[in-house]
């Protein structure tokens, strides 16, 4: 019989290489066949690879799986949701890296959790809250947000007044990926900010979709302002 360890290292090896596979979709169909929490816990250790193709399948699979177990077991769903949670706290000793990315993705997709936890989501951004202060994981928790908002911008109807200050932001990808955030909420208050961005040629990764795609932060500024209502003469 194997070891509680050997069978956790053999677990994680076919997940990882499922996650591999180009088409994602037949592979989350595989993983239907291992039990969740069997799929989940080498997840955690992947929503944060060096291959952006590995983590973002990772991110994804989270989402779909947690989703899933949701239905069946919130109170499982919520220790998930806890750990990522942790991960991201000073005194867990880690950073956290791919945390925001994977509650971001998961609140995209259930409703229930999506209500229970998308405050804690949007506190990352909150000078007055539990504000992430390294850039890397700013840009992680704008597209948990992103993703949230594409879903559910109702639930995050008053984060605009927060996420405006990304827009002045040094970092390339944080400008690009807040001005994308603010169309999706449809922020007209951050009107000003976006119509400078459009003259904005820098360029960042961003995984929209089942792609990375490379856009720049012009772009996302112009896309967020044909969202919005015409200006008034």
């Amino acid at each position: 019989m194997k070891s509680s360890s050997q069978s956790y290292r053999a677990h994680k090896k076919r997940v990882f290489e499922l996650l591999k596979r180009p088409d994602l979709d037949k592979a989350l169909e595989e993983m239907s066949w291992i039990p969740e929490q069997k799929v989940i816990n080498p997840l955690f250790s992947f929503i944060h690879h060096g291959d952006e193709r590995i983590k973002w399948a990772a991110v994804r699979t989270m989402g779909t799986l947690v989703s899933r177990l949701a239905e069946r077991d919130m109170e499982a769903a919520r220790v998930v949701m806890r750990r990522l949670m942790w991960n991201l706290n000073d005194e867990s000793g880690g950073i956290g890296w791919g945390s925001p990315e994977a509650m971001g993705e998961i609140l995209s997709r259930h409703d229930g959790l999506a209500k229970e936890y998308a405050h804690i989501l949007l506190s990352y951004a909150r000078r007055d809250g539990n504000y992430l202060e390294h850039e890397m994981l700013q840009r992680g928790m704008l597209w948990g947000l992103g993703r949230l908002a594409e879903a559910r911008p109702h639930l995050l109807k008053d984060a605009s007044f927060h996420l405006l200050p990304f827009l002045e932001s040094a970092d390339a990808a944080l400008r690009g990926l807040s001005a994308w955030v603010m169309g999706l909420l449809g922020a007209e208050e951050s009107r000003s900010a976006l119509k400078r961005l459009t003259a904005d040629d820098a360029e960042l990764y961003v995984a929209l979709g089942s792609h990375l795609q490379k856009r720049t932060v012009r772009e996302f500024a112009a896309e967020a302002l044909a969202r919005f209502s015409p200006e008034s003469s």
